[in-house]
């Protein structure tokens, strides 16, 4: 299956873009900021809507509480800032004040995993799917990328409830069509296949379209899923698959442990024992670094989801 490029953008500013979109259309749509407008893409929504956008400053334990508050008046409060100080700097203010009272709070969170690259260790969270789809009333979606995170902060204001939104910093190619419909728990069948189930989300949904080309010349028919929702999964397309293929690769810019990966393992453990292969990271902080080196080293690249579908592929064999 051929796939055409619609350019090349960071999944960020498909955010900054659907916010402001929805700036136009909801009035209780409102933003709050924690000193990272710019890097959030948020200026177009602070600029049109600036009675609507709260600059909290370097208080994102605050902005969590104040977000809170907002859902009580009727609002939809978007915030902002990155995945680490998105989820671990405020887990308990997300588990107590949002996630246990069903607050409809959506936390949108950049920079997320090893391609916020120079920045390093200390701001590449790579347990933050796992924090957060563990919260009870949490929907956990990760987009692949401009156009589908565009379409999930729209489609995320018309969910009712508390909704983790994962996206990144660096630019990648576009290739879902501006007008595909994003829907909360279903997930995209980009390629079908009979050897292999690969099962991506974020950024590795692209390496994975690198990948089954590549699988393709080596005469192996990979089927691509892209799991854009983490939480509810879409446990039905991973059966209807897997039956198929008779083994599963899934990768995710996370920790192989608690991610996307485990995600799918309990849906195959306990309907479809199956032969599985994780492309992740494997239980280590990050370093500074370009980002694409860094994918490469951390064992998150393209090169990386083709040896675990060869590898998946002898187990079942």
């Amino acid at each position: 299956m051929e796939f055409e490029i619609l350019g090349n953008k960071d999944t960020r500013s498909g955010f900054g873009e659907g916010l402001h979109e929805l700036g136009q259309k909801n009035g209780n749509v409102v933003a709050l900021c924690a000193d990272l407008t710019g890097s959030l893409k948020m200026n177009a929504f602070e600029n049109d809507f600036p009675e609507r956008f709260f600059q909290v400053g370097i208080a994102e334990a605050n902005m969590m509480g104040m977000a809170a508050g907002l859902t009580i008046g009727g609002k939809i409060p978007f915030t902002g800032t990155f995945a680490n100080f998105s989820t671990g700097r405020v887990y308990d203010q997300i588990r107590q004040s949002i996630a246990y009272s069903k607050k409809n709070v959506k936390i949108c969170a950049s920079h997320a995993g090893l391609t916020l690259g120079e920045d390093g260790a200390t701001h590449q969270i790579l347990e933050d799917i796992g924090l957060m789809k563990m919260l009870p009333n949490m929907t956990v979606i990760v987009p692949a990328d401009f156009n589908q995170t565009k379409q999930a902060t729209i489609a995320i204001a018309d969910h009712e409830g508390p909704v983790y939104l994962r996206f990144g910093r660096p630019v990648m190619p576009i290739f879902v069509k501006p007008d595909a419909k994003f829907v909360i728990g279903k997930a995209d069948v980009l390629a079908e296949g009979t050897d292999v189930t690969i099962i991506a989300c974020g950024h590795l949904v692209w390496k994975s379209i690198e990948a089954i080309k590549i699988l393709a010349e080596k005469g192996i028919k990979a089927e691509l899923i892209n799991m854009h929702t983490i939480k509810p999964l879409d446990a039905a397309a991973i059966l209807k698959s897997v039956e198929k293929t008779g083994c599963v690769v899934t990768a995710e810019e996370h920790m192989k442990n608690g991610g996307l990966g485990d995600s799918v393992a309990q849906v195959l453990a306990s309907k479809m024992p199956t032969p599985q292969e994780y492309v992740g990271v494997n239980d280590t902080f990050g370093e500074s670094g370009d980002p694409m080196e860094l994918m490469t080293k951390y064992g998150i690249d393209t090169a990386d989801v083709v040896k675990a579908a060869e590898r998946v592929i002898a187990r079942k064999a």
